[in-house]
C-alpha cells in the first residue's frame, strides 16, 4: 500500500545531500590550500638552496 500524505523521508535527503556536497567542497578547498602552501613552501627553500 502507498502512503498517503506527504512523501517520506523527503526532507532528510535533501538536507543531508545538502550537507555532504558543503563537506566535500570544504574538504576539496582545504585540500587545494595545502596544496598552494606546499608549493610556496617548496620554492623558498629552493630559493635558499640556490643562494648558498
Amino acid at each position: 500500500m502507498a502512503k498517503t500524505g506527504r512523501e517520506k523521508n523527503t526532507k532528510n535527503k535533501a538536507k543531508h545531500s545538502k550537507l555532504m556536497t558543503r563537506k566535500k567542497n570544504k574538504k576539496k578547498s582545504e585540500e587545494t590550500l595545502r596544496k598552494e602552501r606546499l608549493k610556496a613552501i617548496i620554492q623558498k627553500a629552493n630559493s635558499q638552496n640556490n643562494k648558498d
